[in-house]
């Protein structure tokens, strides 16, 4: 049989059938979208996360006592900086600030804008800043939630922050970050690590933690125990075990989300093979047709199958573009929620664009198989009938 007969005929059946698919055709766009998009949503949280966490530093040093964390002595930033393997030590400062008016929390970081090891994340934060200009008055850099909050309560210019003896201290609101940063930076104030200091009420020989990098992977486990020998009462962090609780969240909420798909993409199944499995008068007749004309059985299943797998194509190149733009342009609104769960500030965080094609085809397959698989036996049975009988 000639392939321009076949396909001719091929797209006059799903013009005539087009009432028939309808249903099915919904469904599957329904189904694709929703599986898109939490994929787009998973693999873009993920990717972000994770290129902050490689930018963060190897080990981060807490001082305990009876297992409560205390601030940090500067003085152990000397004591670790002699230890071999041990790279750009320095202290990190950081805390929470109580905005009563709206019952949230700002994170304060306080940086040494003269530290030549500043954090990469907050070096991009800090892109082309004046820094002279920046510190000639008390000054911060705010994160955009922080700015619609001050905003709201006029504070344009500067604000006032309660220090621990009452007194206000006026901080100039210096510039805000762009929304694009909302992900890391919503709740944000950056300032020197001086002014951190006086409005978080830490001491000037003491630090929140203390930070080091150890080049050398092969080192990490005597650095660690090293520094366990300068200060036993300490309490030590690595990236390596932060990516894996991340990455025990990720595969947790995505592990949830697979189970429900499944359960989803079984039950269409089921739906498919009941709805593709009643023969109708118009079927019998097509078939004895086309077996009067000299179609064999494995052309009118290649048919059937070529007609249903164009429906289920077009149903999911359709779901992906509608999931595209409900992530990435109208950033996933309610849905997202489902992964970042509960914030201490509203946040209006922008999906920048990930799209991976191995997600798509591993969804494509996962969608498409069953679809198939559950018309493959209906079809058979409809192909089989014999033309005589059909023509009844």
């Amino acid at each position: 049989m000639k392939n321009s007969v076949f396909f001719n005929f091929l797209f006059l059946l799903l013009s005539k059938h087009k009432s028939k698919h309808i249903a099915i055709f919904l469904i599957s766009i329904l189904i694709v979208f929703l599986s898109a998009s939490i994929l787009f949503i998973s693999t873009t949280l993920k990717k972000e996360i994770f290129s902050t966490l490689n930018n963060q530093s190897d080990f981060v040093i807490q001082k305990i006592n009876s297992g409560k964390t205390l601030y940090t002595p500067v003085s152990w930033v000397e004591d670790f900086r002699g230890i071999n393997g041990v790279d750009k030590v320095q202290q990190r400062v950081y805390g929470q600030y109580y905005f009563m008016p709206e019952d949230v929390y700002f994170t304060i970081i306080g940086v040494d804008f003269f530290e030549e090891t500043i954090n990469k994340n907050i070096k991009d934060l800090l892109a082309q800043l004046e820094v002279s200009s920046f510190l000639e008055k008390d000054s911060m850099i705010i994160g955009n939630g922080i700015k619609k909050l001050f905003d709201k309560y006029h504070y344009f210019d500067s604000y006032d922050f309660k220090l621990v003896n009452n007194e206000l201290k006026e901080i100039k609101i210096f510039k805000d970050l762009p929304k694009e940063a909302n992900l890391v930076a919503n709740d944000l104030i950056i300032m020197d690590i001086n002014l951190a200091k006086e409005i978080l009420n830490i001491k000037d020989d003491e630090a929140t933690d203390i930070i080091l990098n150890v080049p050398n992977n092969l080192e990490r486990q005597n650095v660690k125990e090293q520094l366990i020998l300068k200060h036993s009462n300490t309490k030590i962090l690595q990236k390596e075990n932060l990516k894996k609780e991340y990455e025990n969240m990720f595969n947790y909420k995505g592990g949830v989300f697979l189970i429900l798909f499944i359960i989803v993409i079984l039950t269409f199944t089921l739906i498919l093979y009941q709805r593709y499995s009643m023969i109708s008068l118009g079927d019998k007749k097509e078939i004895g047709i086309l077996k009067a004309v000299g179609w064999s059985i494995k052309d009118i299943i290649k048919l059937k199958i070529m007609e249903n797998f164009i429906v289920s194509f077009i149903a999911f190149i359709i779901g992906c573009i509608f999931a595209y733009i409900f992530v990435f342009i109208l950033n996933a609104p309610i849905l997202k929620n489902v992964f970042i769960g509960s914030s201490n500030m509203q946040n209006e965080f922008i999906f920048n664009a990930n799209v991976e094609i191995s997600t798509l085809i591993t969804l494509f397959l996962f969608f498409i198989i069953p679809f198939l698989s559950a018309i493959l036996i209906p079809v058979w049975k409809v192909a089989i009938i014999d033309s005589t009988e059909s023509m009844k």
